[in-house]
């Protein structure tokens, strides 16, 4: 068994996931045990910092190296929080802090094709010096350089870890952007198996959280258990007006972030709305009930077929106002009975996958294993994912004292 620790915070910005897990095995044979799992903190002055670049503050190149610097202390601090005291750790993954994302512009077929660009903050190199642990990161260059979106990263190690011999299933991450993979069913080795699928289906948690910071004046970062929003009624008009974004209509392979769905996207939303003289609980549940109607619509117009089950994960996985909406709101789209869990129903955490995920990938990275799945992000050819940095082992002792 190798033991590897996984790191990632995402586009919310409110902390760093890390999963501390054995791994065995190598893809569809894959066995991962988790040990340990925590999120960490931002300190609040640089989680203010990182949200206030993500929404396009100007940097000198100074400022940018020493927030680089600053955030892989952070995800340092939270590998080594969950050092056990006598088991080695192997290995990091570290996804780091995306702060700038432009999916690929153009088409292949004319030759305008303009390669993507992602950019996460948390150097790979400064974790390793800081932790001792050969560190993996920078995960998504590789498949941007053959042409794809860089995202979503992680449809592999879900069909590996999430996919069922008899059921269809669509494994729903709800971070800051939602994101789906397609799961078709496997019970046939010797079939040609049907493609894995996977796309960005837009804002998940970015506008509620944004929508809850300015609604509360700063008191609240997000909506414990959707339960405010859960007091609203959504207003369908302007959840159809906003269907319109043409992100929504556009078939995969696609990715989106901040860079979109963030601030202004939310201050137009709130203007939209202002002709309908909603109370912030309606405000709320509106900004719900485009998350919810995003996916339905994806599923509706990009899946072959309908899920048997979605299983959901991330923050927004805790959100139960959500999750009943989603369930309605699918119920309403599909010809078929969906059933909407979460990823710890079928027995993965469904608030540390991402962290688990990219444990995977860099546990796939020095096994020489590609990571992406080109039908998902648009990539030409399968690509081993992330850059590798190697120390000297040093004593745990001697990483406490720096």
């Amino acid at each position: 068994m190798t033991r590897v620790i996984g790191a990632i915070s995402g586009t919310s910005v409110d902390g760093i996931d890390v999963a501390l897990v054995e791994i065995a095995g190598t893809e569809l044979d894959l066995e991962v045990n988790l040990l340990a799992a925590r999120t960490h903190p931002y300190p609040h002055t640089l989680q203010e910092e990182i949200l206030a670049v993500c929404g396009g503050k100007p940097l000198t190149m100074a400022a940018l190296a020493e927030l680089d610097d600053a955030i892989a202390g952070e995800f340092a601090r939270a590998a080594l929080s969950l050092l056990p005291q006598q088991l080695p750790v192997d290995l990091i993954g570290s996804h780091g802090q995306t702060v700038y994302h432009r999916p690929p512009v153009g088409s292949r077929d004319n030759g305008s094709r303009r390669l993507g660009y992602s950019l996460q903050l948390g150097r790979g190199e400064a974790i390793s010096q800081l932790t001792g642990i050969t560190t993996v990161s920078n995960f998504r260059a590789a498949d941007i350089a053959a042409g794809g979106e860089g995202a979503p990263l992680v449809p592999k190690v879900d069909r590996a870890l999430l996919g069922d011999r008899q059921k269809t299933r669509c494994v729903q991450n709800l971070g800051g952007i939602g994101n789906v993979a397609y799961l078709p069913p496997r019970s046939n080795p010797h079939e040609t198996p049907e493609p894995i699928l996977g796309w960005d289906t837009g804002p998940a948690n970015s506008l509620l959280d944004l929508a809850v910071r300015r609604l509360s004046r700063g008191q609240r970062t997000y909506d414990r258990d959707g339960a405010w929003a859960a007091t609203g009624t959504p207003c369908e008009p302007l959840v159809e007006r906003w269907l319109q974004e043409p992100f929504f209509q556009h078939p995969p392979p696609k990715s989106t972030g901040r860079e979109l769905f963030g601030p202004d996207y939310l201050d137009r939303c709130w203007q939209e709305a202002q002709s309908y003289a909603l109370s912030d609980e309606d405000f709320l549940a509106t900004l719900v009930e485009l998350t919810v109607a995003s996916i339905a619509v994806n599923y509706r117009a990009f899946l072959p077929v309908q899920p048997d089950e979605v299983l959901l994960c991330g923050g927004g996985s805790r959100n139960l106002y959500l999750k009943q909406r989603l369930q309605a709101r699918l119920a309403a789209t599909s010809n078929k009975p969906v059933s909407v869990l979460t990823t710890d129903d079928v027995g993965l955490n469904a608030d540390f996958k991402e962290a688990i995920a990219f444990a995977v990938l860099a546990y796939w990275r020095v096994r020489g294993i590609p990571g992406n799945l080109p039908e998902c992000t648009g990539a030409e050819t399968p690509r081993l994912l992330g850059e590798i940095h190697r120390v000297p082992r040093r004593s745990r002792a001697s990483i406490e004292c720096q």
